[in-house]
C-alpha cells in the first residue's frame, strides 16, 4: 500500500469503472498460443533467484490497476517532458519492472505485436499467487496498453494508514465492494513493509488496536532513531507462501499497517475478516473471484500493444 495525506486521498480520487471491454480467457489462443507458458517460465525462474519477485509483482498490479486501471501505465518510464507513475512517491518502493520486461522481449520475438503489457502483467500476477501455493484462476485478457502515466495520480493509491471507510470508498471508486476490498488485502500475505510505513502508528500515536507484545517486537525492529533504511517487517509469518495468516493475525491484533488492522475495527469488514481467517479455502476462492474483477477495472479498447513496455510506441 502506498503513503499519501488522507484528506487529499479523499477529494483526489476518480471514478474508474468495472470495464465492459470483452475480455477472454482464450484471446491469445490463434494468435500468440505461448504467451502464458512463456511468462510463467521468466516469472517462475525469477522468482528462484529472488524470492522477492511474487510480492512484488502481485503489488504492481494493484497499483496498476487501482490509478487509470489495468492498462501498464505504471510500466511506463519518466520522459524530460512527463514524470510517470513509477516514480511518484508510493511506487518508488515498487520493484522488479525487470521480469515483466523480460517476459515482453521473449513473448515479443515468439509472437510480435501481439500481447500487451497490462495483459503479461495480469497474468504474471495470477502465477506468482500459484506459486506461492495459493490459487490459480483463469485470466481474462485481450486489455490494451494506456498511453498516459502521471506520477501526481499516484496519490490515489490506498495509504498505510487509512481507516475502513476511506478504504471503502477508495474500492468502491473502482467498483469493487467491501467484501473485494477485505479479500484483495489479503495480497499482504505476501510482502515485507519498510519501517516508514508504520513507524508513526507504533512511536507516535496510540493505538489500542495493537497488540501489545507486537507493538514492542515493532519497536525494537524500527526503533525511533532508526539507520537501516532496509528494516522492517513481514506482513505475516509465512510471507513467502500464499495462505490465511494474515487474517489470523489481524484477528490478534497483529496486523502491521493500521489499515490492515482497521478491517478488523470495523463493524463492515470484521465478520468477513473472521471468515477468512477460519476458512483458507473459502479466502481462495474468493481472491480468484475478486482478482478477475480487478483485472476488469478501467480496462481500455483505444490504448495500443507496446513493444517496449516502458516507452509508448
Amino acid at each position: 500500500m502506498a503513503i499519501s495525506p488522507v484528506t487529499a486521498f479523499i477529494f483526489m480520487l476518480t471514478v474508474i469503472p468495472i470495464s465492459q471491454a470483452a475480455l477472454s480467457a482464450h484471446y491469445y489462443h490463434q494468435t500468440c498460443p505461448q504467451a502464458e507458458d512463456i511468462i510463467y517460465q521468466t516469472v517462475h525462474n525469477t522468482s528462484i533467484y529472488d524470492p522477492k519477485v511474487p510480492a512484488r509483482l502481485l503489488r504492481m498490479f494493484f497499483h496498476d490497476c487501482f490509478i487509470r486501471g489495468c492498462d501498464a501505465s505504471l510500466l511506463l518510464n519518466s520522459t524530460p517532458d512527463n514524470k510517470a507513475e513509477k516514480d511518484g512517491p508510493p511506487n518508488i518502493s515498487v520493484r522488479s519492472f525487470y521480469v515483466i520486461d523480460d517476459a515482453k522481449t521473449k513473448i515479443e520475438k515468439a509472437c510480435s505485436h501481439t500481447v500487451s503489457c497490462a495483459d503479461i502483467l495480469a497474468i504474471a500476477a495470477r502465477d506468482v499467487v500459484a506459486m506461492s501455493q495459493g490459487p490459480w484462476w483463469p485470466v481474462l485478457k485481450g486489455r490494451k496498453d494506456g498511453r498516459v502515466s502521471k506520477a501526481n495520480e499516484t496519490i490515489n493509491l490506498p495509504s498505510p494508514f487509512s481507516n475502513a471507510t476511506t478504504l471503502i470508498q477508495s474500492f468502491a471508486k473502482r467498483g469493487l465492494n467491501v467484501r473485494d476490498l477485505v479479500t484483495l488485502s489479503g495480497g499482504h500475505t505476501l510482502g515485507f513493509s519498510h519501517c516508514s510505513s508504520f513507524s508513526a502508528r507504533i512511536h507516535n500515536l496510540s493505538d489500542p488496536s495493537i497488540n501489545s507484545e507486537f507493538a514492542m517486537n515493532l519497536k525494537n525492529k524500527c526503533p525511533i532513531q532508526n539507520k537501516d533504511r532496509n528494516a522492517g517487517e513481514f506482513l505475516d509469518s509465512t510471507s513467502s507462501k500464499f495462505d490465511n495468516d494474515y487474517y489470523k493475525r489481524i484477528t490478534m491484533g497483529k496486523g502491521v499497517f493500521g489499515s490492515d488492522q482497521a478491517l478488523y475495527e470495523d463493524f463492515r469488514t470484521k465478520g468477513i475478516v473472521d471468515s477468512f481467517a477460519k476458512d483458507e479455502k473459502l479466502f481462495f476462492r474468493e481472491f480468484a473471484a475478486s482478482m478477475v474483477k480487478l483485472g476488469n477495472v478501467g480496462v481500455i479498447e483505444d490504448g495500443e500493444i507496446r513493444v517496449n513496455c516502458g516507452l509508448t510506441n
